[in-house]
Formats: structure tokens, C-alpha cells, sequence
């Protein structure tokens, strides 16, 4: 790639509409399907993970829409055609950003959904903001009490997380790692992570081609990369004991958790582990999946996600949450499995990927 490309590469054409949405001091990138009015659609939002941005919901963002709820995706701050502020990327600024989001989109509430990095943000903004959030689905990503507690005791976790996590660390380095040969380590970043048969098909390629391009937009290497080191600084700092502190309480909302069963990178050990952080959480493993579950098996993710969200929490005397019971929601007929499993294929036929 001759030149970096400009941020408004990641507004994709497609079946979609981009825009803008500001909070928090910063101007957020979104994108939801087009032609679809939000009106009193439950508001679902979904945040990208390390090394991402608002494509790796491509297929959940239609399939919630057609499910009857308002879907928006974003791109996380630093990435795509999100402002990219110096600083910002601690728990409690990350937290702020999702409360604000829900509101500036006209909502109290909202269901929040996260992959990696944007899963650890679910986890923050539920326990830093409970007001606004109805319950969240977090893919590969395990409470962050239960992924440091993994680290430690787990010799098979530490090998796989840390090595990588540590490179990060020094400034100016790993920015010239991250973006060495056209974003090389986003390809290899994948291949490492991703199973045979995604990495087999034309989609596979096409978004790793796209994700690297997002990689070379000026200062988004920097700013993916401040995430991981804050989470790594703030362990030896009072900020980091402190957001720890805030973060060991048990949420009473609902919790997904969803897995690759051939994840590497997170082991099935932390997943479960966040179930001490998490009264209600379900956990399930998806088969033929690696840790990009959600473009990996993106239909047997989606129902899960679905039949997850078909269930309303009950209220009990103490004002904890029971067990899930089936709600229906009158205009929320219109998702197909068999329809979403075919446009899956014909997504995945072509060198577009759409």
C-alpha cells in the first residue's frame, strides 16, 4: 500500500448506512442497515475487537435487524473513522464512551455485544454503569478479573496471552511491528487465531485484507495498541487496583458468553471462570470456530445470540435477576435461520465478502 489510507475507507458500501453519532467528547463512527427506522426497536450495540472495527458484526448487524431489534455497530475509539484522541483508553473512559453512546442513540438502555477487547468494555460498562445496560454477550472475551486470574495460575493461558501482550508494550516498537509490510501482523494475527475451514474460504482473505488497510490508518496502530498497554501499565498503578477493586462484584443482569471450541488465544478455563463475576452467565462453546467466532460461524452464532435475547430476566423480592423466561416480541418474526445460513453462503462466494 503506496499510501495510508483514509479513515473513510471503513464506511463499506453495502446494505447500511453510515454515520455519525457524538459522546463522551468524541465523534464515533456507526453504522446500522439502511432503510430500517430505529422506532421503539430495542437498541443492541456491538464493539469490535483488538485489531478490528465495525465489520466483524457484519452478519449479526443485519440478522438482529431482521430479529426486530435496532442493531448499530461502531467503530471503538482510535479505530476506523472514530476520532483518535491521545488518551482515553482506560476501563472507566471506555465504560463512559458505551453510556454515552446508548444515550446520544435516543436510548436508556441498551443490549451490549463484544468481541475481544470490545467484550472487555461490556464487562466495564455493566459494572461502571448498570443503569443503561440490559444484559451483554461477550465472545471470546472473559471477565477481566477471571482473564488475570488465568494468567497467573494457568501456565497454558499465560503462553498464549502474554507473549504477545508484552511485545505491545513499548512505545514507538510496537506500533512499527503492528505496521511493518502493509500491516503483515494483522495477517498473521488471524491465521494464528481463525480455524482451517474460515481460513479456507474467500472471505477469510477479504477480511484480512480489509482489516489490515484499517490497521494503516494514521494513529490507529498507536491507539489499539494504548488499550493493551493501559490494561498492562494500570496492574503496577493505583488506577489499575482501583478499577480491579470496582470490577470484583457480581452482575446480576444476563450474560452470554460464547467461545471457538478451537480458540488458542482464550482457553475455555477463563470463560468459564467469569461465572464468579457473573450470577446469570450462560456459557457456550461453538464447534468449528477459533477465537473469531462471530465471522468464523457467524449462523451458529447469531442464534445463540438470539435465543439469549428472546428471554426476558425476572425480577425477584431482592431485586436480582432469575432465570430467563420467553417474551415475544410482536415484530420480531422476520429472522430465518435458513435464510440468514444462505446469505452466509452467497456472502462467502464472492472476493467482495457482502
Amino acid at each position: 500500500m503506496s499510501e495510508e489510507p483514509d479513515p473513510s475507507s471503513v464506511r463499506l458500501p453495502g446494505d447500511w448506512e453510515h454515520f455519525d453519532v457524538r459522546a463522551n467528547g468524541v465523534r464515533f463512527h456507526a453504522v446500522q442497515p439502511a432503510g430500517v427506522p430505529a422506532g421503539d426497536r430495542p437498541l443492541v450495540l456491538l464493539l469490535h475487537g483488538f485489531g478490528e472495527f465495525w465489520w466483524s458484526w457484519r452478519h449479526q448487524l443485519t440478522a438482529l435487524t431482521d430479529a426486530g431489534f435496532r442493531a448499530v455497530a461502531v467503530d471503538l475509539r482510535g479505530y476506523g473513522d472514530t476520532d483518535k484522541p491521545p488518551r482515553g483508553y482506560d476501563g472507566w473512559t471506555l465504560a463512559g464512551d458505551t453510556n454515552g453512546l446508548v444515550r446520544a442513540l435516543g436510548h436508556t438502555r441498551a443490549t451490549l455485544i463484544g468481541h475481544s477487547d470490545g467484550g472487555l468494555v461490556c464487562w466495564a460498562t455493566a459494572t461502571l454503569h448498570p443503569r443503561v445496560v440490559d444484559r451483554i454477550v461477550v465472545v471470546a472475551s472473559p471477565h477481566p478479573r477471571a482473564l488475570r486470574r488465568r494468567v497467573l495460575r494457568d501456565k497454558a493461558q499465560r503462553a498464549q496471552f502474554l507473549p504477545l501482550f508484552l511485545r505491545n508494550q513499548i512505545p514507538r516498537l510496537g506500533e512499527r511491528q503492528v505496521t511493518r509490510d502493509d500491516a503483515a501482523f494483522v495477517s498473521d494475527y488471524f491465521a494464528e487465531r481463525s480455524s482451517d475451514p474460515w481460513r479456507a474460504e474467500p472471505d477469510y482473505a477479504h477480511t484480512v485484507e480489509l482489516n489490515r488497510s484499517a490497521m494503516l490508518i494514521p494513529n490507529v496502530a498507536h491507539c489499539s495498541l494504548e488499550y493493551r498497554r493501559w490494561a498492562f501499565r494500570s496492574q503496577f498503578r493505583p488506577d489499575g487496583a482501583r478499577f480491579m477493586e470496582l470490577m470484583d462484584q457480581r452482575l446480576h443482569l444476563p450474560v452470554l458468553a460464547l467461545r471457538g471450541r478451537d480458540d488458542p488465544y482464550i482457553l475455555d478455563d477463563a470463560m468459564a471462570d467469569s461465572h464468579r463475576w457473573a450470577a446469570h452467565q450462560q456459557y457456550r462453546q461453538v464447534e468449528g470456530s477459533g477465537h473469531f467466532v462471530h465471522q468464523e460461524q457467524p449462523a451458529a452464532v447469531t442464534e445463540h445470540i438470539l435465543e439469549f435475547l428472546r428471554h426476558e430476566p425476572e425480577p425477584t423480592a431482592d431485586g436480582t435477576r432469575r432465570s430467563a423466561r420467553k417474551v415475544r416480541r410482536g415484530r420480531s418474526v422476520a429472522y430465518s435461520p435458513a435464510r440468514f445460513a444462505a446469505r452466509i453462503r452467497r456472502s462467502r462466494s464472492g472476493p467482495d465478502g457482502r
